[in-house]
């Protein structure tokens, strides 16, 4: 009888850790007894899986940033070596984080153990390289992003398009006037949607900003609420210096606002499949920023703008995400208009393309097959 195998994940950040979850119960439903490692977060642990580092550890954002912790990952990746090395491991999914994926994934392909990557780095914005290591280390990457297939396919990669996790997440919210009650909100009033970041150095560069941009919508739009949302990664309280009602329920704070100020990343995709109308920003390191310009090699950061191939929604970069200007591009979205209704169409074409339900479940199949060639 062939024994359960055992599989490590490699999760990073919030996100990771969330769309990890579909594909480690569905590999649990398909291989009764498996072993699941990780280096990973709460979700991950609550489907069973043996935490080896702790996340929280590991989100580490900006070129600048990990530099700091250069020596804490080198040291991470030495104890993944070893037990790559010890012949216990029958795959390593790896989930995004490529900064320390990569490397690890090359590890892994020395050691002689497939890997199966879960949401390919963002190698058509920079870093083009990256794209080979796919090719030369990996056995299938699960792609989340259609726009990808062809390009990594050209590239050498074995690649199928999984859908997008999001797509799977269940959207039943609590109705306008709970949401409302529960936060000292006048439900007949305007929302503003504020997200600076699931990350602790995101928050850091996004928060005292993006709540002079709310207080300024205020001044012009007496009747807006701004709603700052906590990621589950912050601590409470964290977003508290920003004055502001504060909600963990991303999804539904989305449903019921009017317009979203919105970190770049994950959480615009999330905001657009719930159809509104955002501006987008991001602050980093001066340097960090400085480098990213340089490497940089799509014209747009936000995934909705990538995935509609168009500018659907505005993006403010560093120094032009400015209070000012974030409230300037807030206000010009905020009245029923043109500029209001085009983005809402454009929105409305970003569901279609990022497919059905079942990305986890698509990934462990893919797990598995992969696992059943190398017996």
């Amino acid at each position: 009888m062939t024994p359960a195998p055992t599989i490590l994940f490699l999760v990073g950040e919030t996100s990771g850790d969330q769309h990890a979850v579909a594909v480690a119960r569905s590999l649990k439903e398909r291989l009764p007894g498996v072993r699941l490692l990780a280096l990973g977060g709460p979700r991950l642990e609550s489907e069973g899986a043996q935490v080896l580092e702790p996340m929280d550890r590991l989100a580490v954002v900006g070129f600048v940033e990990v530099i700091r912790h250069l020596g804490f990952f080198r040291g991470l990746l030495g104890r993944v070596r070893d037990l790559l090395a010890s012949g216990s491991v029958d795959l390593v999914v790896a989930v995004d984080f490529p900064g320390f994926n990569l490397r690890a994934v090359e590890v892994a392909h020395r050691e002689g153990v497939p890997v199966l990557y879960y949401i390919a780095p963002k190698f058509w914005a920079w870093k083009p390289g990256r794209v080979q290591r796919l090719a030369a280390h990996t056995r299938h990457v699960a792609s989340i992003l259609p726009f990808e297939i062809p390009l990594l396919e050209e590239a050498g990669v074995r690649a199928t398009f999984v859908g997008h996790p999001l797509m799977e997440v269940e959207r039943a919210y609590p109705d306008r006037d709970a949401f409302c009650r529960e936060l000292g909100l006048d439900p007949a009033r305007p929302i503003l949607a504020v997200l600076p970041g699931s990350r602790e150095v995101e928050v850091g560069h996004h928060l005292d900003t993006f709540a002079a941009a709310a207080r300024q919508v205020v001044a012009v739009r007496p009747e807006a609420q701004p709603v700052f949302c906590r990621a589950p990664s912050l601590p409470e309280g964290r977003l508290a210096a920003a004055g502001f009602p504060v909600t963990g329920d991303a999804g539904a704070l989305f449903h019921h606002a009017r317009v979203g100020l919105v970190k770049s990343g994950t959480g615009t995709l999330e905001a657009a499949l719930a159809g509104l109308p955002m501006v987008v920003a991001y602050r980093t390191h001066p340097l960090t920023f400085a480098l990213a310009r340089r490497l940089l090699r799509s014209r747009w950061i936000s995934l909705p703008n990538l995935v509609a191939n168009r500018a659907v929604v505005p993006e403010l970069l560093q120094g032009g995400a400015s209070p000012e200007e974030l409230t300037r591009a807030l206000l010009a979205i905020w009245d029923d208009g043109p500029a209001r209704q085009d983005q809402i169409d454009g929105l409305s074409g970003i569901h279609r393309a990022l497919g059905t339900a079942g990305a986890g479940d698509r990934v462990a199949a893919l797990a598995v097959e992969i696992m059943e060639g190398r017996r």
